[in-house]
């Protein structure tokens, strides 16, 4: 018979490993040579039982301490007559993987938790900026009063005939054995035996609940605010899932955002922008006083610092930003031709420096 590998060896890990280090290299091969994966493969077979003897040895650190100090004699007969026949595959799967190869260690029944809901909550922009407080309606089942969300008459349930009251059955697929949530309890381990008449033993009857929910500022168009406790009821006296209000908010006449900056337009006059203005431009807060200085082109844009949308969970706060967009006089008087004609007649040998370097650029590749 061939000698046994060094168990250090067999998971590729030091002498010194610590717990963690030893369940990530026992899942990687694992999940490499699991039977399942490498069906009618005997090799791969064996180097999965290898590598499970060695975690099931190398994670107890009373079979750990035998090992290191009396190589596998030490370990042999130790709590049972040694090898791998005597490794819980279960104890070990539970413990690495949870419920993917089904079992576990103190695994315990199932109180089934109630679903999870979710609200639309529309909100005008105003209200997605600054928080507010809104009382919502939600269409809920809720625990039935008279069995107390039991779903028996008498508040009593007896154990689950199926699973024995285990919450769970068993049995073999191959190379292991498998635990499935039982269907008839799902997972209590408890059936109702006197349905109560109310909820016909559901435990939960149809409602209607009003609710008050905390918008906080800065909240966004898929922004999730969560109540928890306040979804379905879970089974059989389980407790309730969560809600979800989801944020969706209404487009604005005269704003938009990106994350925390809010932008706008506003129009100025061809007077304005030559000689430059004191305007009145609106913001979330309000009408405040901005100076547009003379020459203004059409497009430039100002910032108004601290105008924009409070920052989540935070003081700080965005800026607005402002674009002026300078409006061609439409419909002018005879007057008002004329003094334009003047004033084109008066600025022919005063080109704008921005015009002036645009012409320069058109002259540059017409001679080119």
């Amino acid at each position: 018979m061939a000698s046994k590998r060094d168990y250090y060896e067999v998971l590729a890990v030091e002498r010194n490993a610590d717990a963690d280090a030893l369940k990530k290299a026992f899942r990687k091969q694992a999940m490499q040579y699991h039977p399942d994966r490498n069906p009618g493969d005997k090799e791969a077979e064996d180097k999965f039982k290898e590598s499970s003897e060695a975690y099931e040895v190398l994670s107890d650190p009373d079979r750990r301490a035998r090992y290191d100090r009396f190589g596998h004699q030490g370990v042999e007969g130790f709590g049972g007559s040694g090898g791998f026949n005597n490794v819980n595959i279960n104890d070990i799967f539970g413990e690495i993987f949870g419920d993917i190869f089904g079992g576990g260690r103190g695994r315990g029944r199932v109180r089934n938790r109630g679903a999870d809901l979710r609200y639309n909550l529309e909100l005008t922009f105003e209200e997605a900026a600054f928080g507010s407080e809104v009382t919502v309606k939600i269409p809920r089942p809720k625990r039935c009063e008279s069995c107390e969300g039991t779903g028996s008459k008498s508040k009593q349930q007896r154990q689950c005939p199926t699973c024995g009251g285990a919450g769970e059955v068993r049995f073999t697929q191959g190379f292991f054995a498998v635990a499935r949530t039982c269907s008839q309890c799902g997972g209590s381990g408890q059936v109702v035996a006197d349905p109560c008449k109310d909820c016909k033993g559901q435990g939960k009857t149809e409602s209607v609940s009003e609710l008050s929910v905390k918008i906080p500022p800065g909240v966004d168009t898929g922004t999730r605010v969560r109540l928890a406790g306040e979804g379905e009821p879970g089974e059989q006296g389980g407790p309730s899932g969560d809600l979800y209000v989801v944020v969706h908010v209404k487009e604005h006449a005269l704003f938009h955002r990106e994350e925390y900056e809010v932008f706008c337009e506003v129009p100025i006059s061809f007077v304005q922008a030559t000689l430059g203005a004191q305007l009145e431009v609106p913001t979330l807060d309000g009408m405040v006083k901005m100076k547009i200085p003379e020459g203004t082109q059409s497009g430039k844009i100002f910032r108004l610092k601290g105008k924009g949308i409070p920052h989540l969970q935070s003081s700080d706060r965005g800026d607005q930003h402002v674009r002026v967009v300078v409006e061609t006089p439409q419909n002018l008087t005879h007057k008002q031709r004329e003094l334009l004609e003047k004033f084109a007649e008066a600025s022919s040998e005063n080109v704008n420096p921005q015009s002036k370097s645009f012409f320069d650029k058109v002259k540059d590749l017409l001679n080119k």
